[in-house]
């Protein structure tokens, strides 16, 4: 349950947004980890996957589906806060629909990463290694954003110093540059 500062009825400094643990540094390297040795394992395993044309055409299809899922939600995202930062939205309708696209997201970059997998993608290849990194800084900085948004949840609808808007606006523009990365060398590499 969530700890609600009683003066201010948002949640209690130490808490991150629902959580029932502190925000302590266990709690945030753990899901670092876990994303790192997550992706390690899938590019480790990867490359010695072999699946039927059957198969590939399901896991190609799992693969799209799960790009539209997980960057259209990360789009509709963004394209919220930039309303938000126009004056065009409010910021607790932008932090409410950020919440209900967090698993989404997730389950968009987990369906393409394990799909990927089956995909069996070649490793050894330049583009496919900045593609590869590219989707853990996308999963590593998504996490980050979860607790920027936690962050701009304890600052209400008040007008804030631009200053305070930089991690959000630093952890978006990663996230942006991560998908359309990740997108466009996928698309280059499936062309003939």
């Amino acid at each position: 349950m969530r700890r609600l500062d009683p003066s201010t009825g948002q949640p209690a400094a130490g808490w991150r947004g629902g959580h029932r643990r502190p925000a302590g540094r266990a709690a945030r390297i753990g899901p670092v980890v876990a994303v790192g040795v997550g992706w390690l394992v899938v590019v480790l395993v990867a490359p010695h996957l072999t699946v039927g044309p059957g198969w590939r055409s399901i896991a190609l299809f799992c693969h799209l589906a799960s790009l539209v899922i997980g960057f259209g939600a990360v789009l509709t995202v963004d394209w919220f806060s930039l309303r938000w930062i126009l004056r065009r939205e409010r910021l607790g309708t932008v932090l409410g629909m950020a919440q209900g696209a967090h698993l989404l997201i997730w389950l968009g970059l987990v369906g393409l990463v394990v799909s990927g997998a089956a995909l069996r993608p070649d490793t050894s290849s330049g583009l496919v290694q900045l593609k590869l990194v590219a989707v853990l800084a996308v999963g590593i900085n998504g996490l980050f954003l979860g607790r920027v948004r936690d962050r701009l949840a304890n600052l209400g609808d008040t007008p804030t110093h631009w200053s305070r808007l930089l991690p959000g606006a630093l952890a978006a523009t990663i996230s942006q540059l991560g998908w359309w990365t990740a997108t466009i060398i996928g698309f280059w590499n499936s062309t003939p």
